[in-house]
């Protein structure tokens, strides 16, 4: 099994310790010049229990708008393959990931029919097999897949399948609303998607953490700015049951958001406007602020749930600190007329004063079906 610290977690820190991260790590680079507005790195975590299945929402309900940067921490449902490479053995240089039928972006469920959650699995079943014969079983785009696999010893004498794993990511968001009365909470406004192959992170458990904004590189075109900021891997203050297109889902453990902020009502597509606007942000160490924007288009339903506005920064102060949208601030809540419209997800690359959200509308009905599907 390669390994090396861009696929494989690195060691743990003390107990309690704060992690430095920079956020310039992309989840999602589309192709028309738009940047994810959040950041992941890849590291070993320590693991939370999965979040209790969460009661169905109502419809027409209020929450309480965050905006307030979190850590978020995710560990895959099996281990996902991100690359594939030749071994050098004494006799050869051979790829028996690639000779069975392995693909960039297959999850390896299963390895003789043991369940494989962790690189560490995997890496004890090569080794104690050998240069046995290994089934693999994997998720390919939801088809289920059989694989015979064999590792061969490398020039070191240590068997290896030639194949990049994840499983585990972590990165910087912004929390969008939580619901008090269920305790539920939507963070990011989109998914988390692996770096190398821009695949929705398949999610056994996660959490969000405490998280504290250091300093911010500013926006530039051509040149995405990001939020800095430290984050303990120890202090969960929330359990995810879910990450969807939509964003991150999950139940509040504590009390830690409970700051007095009055809820509001989500407001339905028809109750958007182009128009004056607000955003709640944390660009500076725990205090979220309101700043200025605009909002320039509402596109129709039929261009899906996730780019349904275009919005633009106008807030001087904003502008002057960060250029505009910042890797980071992606789930930034989008307010209008006393109600949540929506939050920020991505970023113009060419223009950081403009960027993408999504309907507030959209992230709660995504809510009621994930809640749903966890109680039946």
């Amino acid at each position: 099994m390669e390994q090396d610290t861009k696929h494989r977690p690195w060691a743990l820190l003390p107990a309690g310790a704060a992690l430095l991260l920079g956020l310039a790590l992309t989840l999602l680079l589309a192709r028309d010049g738009v940047q994810a507005a959040s950041g992941a790195v890849v590291l070993q975590l320590p693991r939370t229990p999965a979040a209790a299945a969460p009661a169905a929402l109502e419809t027409g309900r209020k929450v309480v708008p965050l905006g307030r940067a979190v850590g978020i921490k995710l560990f895959s449902n099996g281990v996902l393959v991100v690359g594939l490479s030749d071994l050098e053995t004494s006799a050869s240089t051979v790829s028996p990931g690639r000779s069975c039928g392995l693909k960039t972006g297959d999850i390896i469920t299963h390895i003789n029919a043991q369940e494989v959650d962790t690189i560490e699995q995997v890496q004890a079943i090569v080794t104690q097999d050998g240069g046995q014969p290994l089934i693999l079983q994997v998720d390919r785009g939801g088809r289920s897949l059989q694989l015979s696999a064999q590792a061969v010893q490398n020039n070191q004498g240590v068997y290896q399948l030639g194949v990049w794993l994840r499983d585990s990511m972590a990165g910087i968001g912004t929390m969008t609303y939580y619901d008090p009365d269920s305790r539920t909470f939507a963070a990011l406004g989109h998914g988390v998607n692996d770096v190398d192959t821009s695949l929705l992170m398949p999610l056994e458990t996660g959490s969000i953490m405490y998280a504290s904004v250091s300093d911010v590189k500013r926006g530039t075109a051509g040149e995405p700015g990001e939020l800095h900021g430290n984050f303990d891997v120890y202090r969960d203050l929330g359990i995810l049951y879910a990450n969807t297109q939509t964003g991150i889902y999950g139940v509040l453990s504590g009390s830690d958001f409970d700051t007095g902020s009055p809820a509001v009502e989500i407001a339905s597509r028809d109750q958007v406007k182009v128009g004056p606007a607000s955003i709640l942000s944390n660009i500076d160490g725990e205090a979220v602020e309101e700043y200025a924007v605009e909002i320039t288009h509402v596109y129709p339903a039929a261009a899906g749930e996730t780019r349904n506005l275009m919005v633009q920064v106008t807030d001087p102060e904003l502008l002057e600190k960060t250029g505009g949208i910042v890797q980071g601030m992606s789930g930034s809540p989008i307010l209008q007329d006393g109600r949540l419209v929506g939050a920020v997800t991505h970023v113009l690359i060419n223009d950081p004063t403009r960027g993408y959200g999504i309907l507030a509308e959209n992230m709660a009905a995504q809510t009621g079906r994930e809640e749903q599907a966890a109680v039946s």
